[in-house]
């Protein structure tokens, strides 16, 4: 058995680990540890040491100033005089940017910052301005009155143009107040019975309705003529019989129609009515009845004879020319229609 000399046994003790030394190396062992797991973790932020150790060239990729391309993460750039020892990585797989061909680079855009505010714009005033032109007030432009258009009058072919009532004729049916018969013919000389009356005064006259109609026992609702015998009873025009009856079908006398006419105008009877209707020379064939409104009639020019204007016929039936020309009258004693300078109306000779 050697004996060791005692500076080997000494070296020996020196050499022996104590527990707080195994603890600092146990620490600095973790310490470096954690910072290579550190910096594997860290590949993808940048910590590529493979192209620190690789003498290759890499390809290089032009970018345009103008056209900056943002990186979504800051990239961090290892110290290329780092003695960190880490092992060999893959190398990253590099994707090359597209660069635009030199013909299609546009240039830069200015862009307003978020903050800035508009300019206004230059505002010019026109307050110490005068018009080089001064303008005339234009003068104001009454509209003239609208006339009405009255459409050509019927041509009858029985009515020539000779006809002494020709011109009361056309003035009406050019106003559709009368109307003829399907085969073009009016029928001057005929007679004409109460309702065909009643029927030219409702479209004749516009007169409000005085009174209520009256019902007659010879006048159906269903009657052709009942609204133009009610409508003419009820604004004056014509009156029933004492036996309720209208009797439409009854021709009308030339006495009835100038009665009828100045009751529905509602004209004043003369104060001597004698001696207005003693022009005619058969006044005393006039009825009691109608003698003040036939004066009426006579004064106001709504009687219109074709014959003698001496003779007044009053129980005689008007004929279709007849009542066309005392309506006729009528109107213009309305202010309705012009005056017709004719020889077959009768004049009184003398003051009422």
């Amino acid at each position: 058995m050697t004996n060791l000399p005692p500076s080997d046994r000494q070296s020996s003790e020196e050499t022996t680990l104590g527990f707080d030394e195994f603890i600092a190396i146990l620490v600095a062992f973790a310490a470096i540890g954690g910072i290579l797991l550190w910096s594997f973790s860290r590949r993808d932020a940048g910590w590529n040491f493979n192209i620190l150790r690789s003498p290759s060239p890499s390809p290089t990729i032009k970018t345009q100033p103008s056209l900056p391309s943002p990186s979504p993460t800051s990239q961090v750039q290892p110290n290329a005089d780092s003695q960190l020892d880490a092992a060999p990585l893959p190398p990253d797989k590099i994707i090359p940017e597209p660069v635009p061909t030199p013909g299609l680079i546009l240039p830069p855009v200015p862009v307003a910052p978020i903050n800035s505010q508009p300019k206004p714009a230059p505002f010019f005033t026109t307050k110490n301005l005068e018009p080089s032109i001064k303008s005339s007030p234009l003068p104001l432009v009454t509209p003239a009155e609208q006339k009405s258009i009255i459409p050509p009058p019927i041509a009858f072919n029985d009515v020539p143009t000779n006809f002494w009532a020709v011109r009361f004729i056309n003035a009406l049916s050019a106003r559709s107040i009368i109307k003829g018969f399907p085969d073009y013919t009016f029928r001057p000389n005929q007679p004409i019975n109460r309702a065909e009356f009643a029927a030219i005064l409702q479209k004749a006259f516009d007169t409000e309705l005085s009174k209520n109609s009256l019902p007659f026992k010879d006048v159906s609702a269903q009657y052709w003529a009942t609204p133009a015998i009610d409508r003419a009873v009820g604004t004056g025009f014509l009156q029933g019989y004492p036996d309720k009856t209208f009797q439409p079908e009854q021709n009308i006398s030339r006495v009835q129609v100038l009665v009828a006419l100045v009751s529905g105008l509602n004209l004043q009877q003369p104060a001597k009515a004698s001696l207005v209707l003693s022009i005619y020379k058969d006044a005393k064939s006039i009825p009691k009845y109608a003698a003040g409104k036939v004066a009426a009639a006579t004064a106001n020019g709504l009687v219109i004879t074709d014959a003698n204007q001496q003779f007044l016929a009053p129980n005689q039936e008007a004929t279709r020319a007849e009542v066309a020309a005392m309506v006729h009258q009528a109107l213009v004693r309305l202010g309705r229609l012009d005056n017709i300078s004719s020889e077959n109306i009768v004049r009184r000779q003398s003051p009422p």
